[in-house]
């Protein structure tokens, strides 16, 4: 049988060494901002990480662990803490067994309904956190606990916030899906998400009910932490994205009732940008700008790229300047030169740019265009904007524009390159685990109607990536019905239950193409797939359509990360490792597609999710503000879309 047969031939012994490092409770203390220093005093190190000139500065607090000492320096990234017996916290330390022991850090996100013009166009249906946008940058050091409290002050729509690509072991409740993790948070009231911080890196935070993230709910959130490679001076995120001038809500509307399409309008970094081509001067408002990035000549710079976006993947690029990879999503990776990087939806790299010996070079004057292109197939806008998107200055005076060209780069819709991506710490994948009938997806598009869709008389294409297209209920969450003497979940709900010793290898493979069936057809499309609760080895990826018994997996150190583009009419094939009961959400993040029904769920050892009193207690608090305020006097609510 063709899915019997697929992870045939592949089984083999490998003897797996493991080690689970002590717990400890965080040290309770919010953030303190300081000056650059270190200060290191009998009970544990506190220092500020490589930040440069960048005013949003926190510190990191170690003094739970007394006799370590910080050990970053500008020649040794690769270190972080040095401890008693020749003990470290390195680039080489496994972060999902061992994580050093951090401070608690607070923040607040109040969410409301806003209007904005950061392109120069007036969007009335914007919903951003504190007022702006991106969203408070949120930083914590390797180990840390984050304490987030959300206060919802939306009008009339709920809301819950995902912390993308953290692992969020034992804490799968706070994942922030609704439908999954937990019930929305209704207006007027507020959730405390709390996690640590096992990995280090950059990532971002949005929210994932339904397409609020594409009116603006995102921000960027880093995890200080060590690098593969030495730089001078770390940047604040960079974040890319496309823009939308109306509410994601009106135009996913739109098309559900009238069939038009989805186009973008503009791109923007850090929440700059010009307007589109044909935009009325009368109807600009403000004085937008482009983004600026400052160098000083002969400095090493860390950038820190990450993807924001609703339907675009980017081609980023400085003229004039190499770059060399060090880290991709939350998995830090061997040195790699390139003169541009392909930055899928949803994911991140970690770059380190040199910076020019001469910033008076007479034919530049000191600027450089920094360009995101968007991938041939991978996002599309009303009028193609500019790709110049930035502007890289010398002199941080000049207010000219730079009149550099780029090298010839392909802008074909893809992954980074494979070879590129090559993680630090080694990772050999073992035998599938799973059974193949839970480990096969293709991803198509099926006709739907009646409930639970919307609107349940008309007949539409949705997709789908299993046995039915994602339809959950916000009312009704996953880990609300866990343990439950009744084995069976609605079918819409599309949950996979998958019950491993732990670090049993789970494979999946994710295909374009698919067997006809009454009405499902395979448009050729390309999806960015997200796993959460786990990173994943990329075993394979493809442009070809998959065919049976002509798999080629690397097995050996494999490229692993959080988001990985499936290609169009092609096939990738994942595997992760059993060790993070949960129910954990996969996704294409192309946002237009999830809230289509592209998703599935993996519930994870069920019986293994441990919830205490309290943190059951908020669960059911959430839901039943959920459910009385959805009943609630005046209030319609239609659920439209999948619900993420």
């Amino acid at each position: 049988m063709r899915i019997d047969s697929l992870w045939a031939g592949l089984i083999y012994f490998l003897d797996i060494v493991t080690f689970q490092s002590p717990k400890h409770d965080a040290v309770e203390q919010t953030p303190f901002l300081g000056d650059a220093h270190v200060e290191e005093i009998m009970s544990g190190p506190i220092f500020v990480p490589p930040s440069g000139d960048i005013e949003d500065k926190i510190e990191c607090n170690y003094t739970a662990m007394e006799g370590w000492t910080a050990c970053s320096s500008e020649t040794d990234r690769g270190c972080w803490l040095k401890g008693p017996d020749g003990k470290s916290y390195s680039i080489g330390t496994d972060y999902e067994i061992d994580t050093p022991i951090g401070m608690t850090r607070q923040y607040y996100l109040e969410v409301t309904n806003e209007t904005a013009a950061p392109d120069g166009v007036l969007n009335t249906g914007l919903k951003l956190f504190n007022k702006q946008y991106p969203g408070p940058w949120i930083q914590a050091c390797w180990g840390d606990t984050l304490e987030i409290t959300v206060k919802n002050k939306l009008e009339n729509q709920g809301t819950t916030v995902h912390w993308h690509g953290l692992r969020q072991l034992e804490t799968t409740d706070m994942d922030g899906v609704n439908g999954v993790t937990q019930c929305p948070i209704a207006p007027g009231q507020s959730f405390t998400y709390k996690f640590r911080a096992q990995q280090y890196g950059s990532s971002w935070y949005h929210s994932h009910y339904s397409l609020q993230y594409g009116d603006g709910m995102l921000g960027p959130m880093t995890i200080h932490g060590p690098s593969s490679k030495p730089y001078d001076e770390a940047k604040a995120p960079i974040l890319m994205t496309d823009w939308l001038h109306r509410s994601a809500f009106d135009i996913w509307s739109e098309s559900i009732h009238y069939g038009t399409s989805f186009r973008m309008d503009n791109i923007l970094v850090n929440g700059k940008g010009l307007p589109p081509p044909n935009t009325p001067v009368e109807s600009i408002r403000g004085t937008p700008q482009r983004y600026n990035l400052e160098f000083e000549p002969k400095k090493r710079y860390l950038l820190r790229l990450i993807n924001t976006s609703v339907d675009t993947a980017f081609i980023f690029a400085i003229d004039n300047h190499t770059m060399e990879l060090v880290g991709a999503d939350f998995v830090p990776i061997h040195p790699s030169v390139t003169d541009h990087v392909v930055v899928g939806i949803g994911q991140r790299y970690h770059v380190i740019v040199q910076a020019k010996d001469d910033a008076e070079d007479p034919a530049t004057d000191g600027n450089y265009w920094l360009r995101t292109w968007p991938a041939k197939g991978c996002g599309r806008y009303r009028d193609a904007p500019s790709e110049k998107t930035g502007v890289v200055r010398y002199n941080s005076s000049s207010t000219s524009d730079p009149t550099t060209q780029h090298r010839n780069y392909s802008l074909k819709c893809r992954d980074q390159d494979y070879d590129t991506l090559r993680p630090i710490l080694n990772w050999q994948v073992g035998p599938p685990g799973n059974l193949a009938k839970n480990s096969y997806f293709e991803v198509g598009l099926d006709p739907t109607s009646g409930k639970p869709f919307y609107p349940e008389d008309k007949q539409l294409n949705r997709w789908n990536m299993f046995t039915d297209t994602m339809w959950l209920d916000f009312s009704n969450p996953t880990l609300a019905n866990i343990n439950r003497s009744c084995p069976t979940w609605d079918k819409n709900f599309v949950v996979i239950t998958e019950n491993q010793k732990k670090d049993t290898w789970i494979y999946l493979l994710v295909s374009g193409t698919g067997i006809p069936r009454t009405g499902r057809f395979f448009p050729p499309a390309a999806h960015p797939i997200h796993l959460h609760g786990h990173d994943f080895a990329i075993l394979e990826q493809s442009e070809k359509p998959y065919q049976i018994g002509v798999l080629n997996l690397k097995l050996d150190n494999p490229p692993r990360r959080d988001v990985a583009l499936l290609p169009a009419e092609g096939y990738l094939v994942l595997a992760f490792k059993s060790d993070n009961p949960g129910a954990w959400l996969m996704h294409c993040h192309i946002a237009w597609h999830a809230s289509g029904g592209l998703a599935l769920q993996i519930l994870e050892n069920e019986a293994q999710i441990k919830l205490d009193e309290k943190r059951k207690r908020d669960l059911k608090n959430t839901c039943d503000d959920w459910k009385l305020w959805k009943a609630g006097a005046g209030v319609k609510f239609e659920q439209d879309d999948s619900g993420i």
